[in-house]
């Protein structure tokens, strides 16, 4: 298993959540990571990746409440999520960007409700 997605759970808006992803040392070494999510009916989107060097970038939607972090000696990539709306609810994935067809983990669900 390469890609391990945890953290996800049901907030209510405006609340918060942690997202981890352990990865293994051949992906994270030297690679730009991101986080992706997927909503139900919609295609997967890159919400946020980061550079080996700890540049982030992040999607107009999630600017200004998202922030993506790594952590290079644990081979683990963060995504510390504030203000959650609910059409922030999705499946949030992490992988490398640009991806280039490493195989995607389980996933975590995030479903923000009243």
């Amino acid at each position: 298993v390469q890609l391990v997605e945890s953290g996800g759970g049901l907030v209510q808006p405006v609340g918060s959540l942690r997202l981890s992803c352990a990865a293994s040392r051949s992906i994270f070494s030297f690679s730009t990571m991101g986080w992706y999510r997927q909503a139900p009916g919609k295609q997967r989107e890159l919400v946020a990746h980061i550079t080996s060097g700890g540049i982030p970038t992040y999607a107009d939607s999630v600017k200004g409440r998202f922030t993506i972090s790594r952590d290079n000696a644990k081979n683990t990539l963060y995504l510390q999520m504030n203000s959650l709306k609910p059409e922030d609810t999705a499946v949030y994935y992490c992988n490398v960007r640009p991806y280039t067809g490493t195989d995607w983990g389980q996933g975590t669900q995030v479903t923000v409700s009243s």
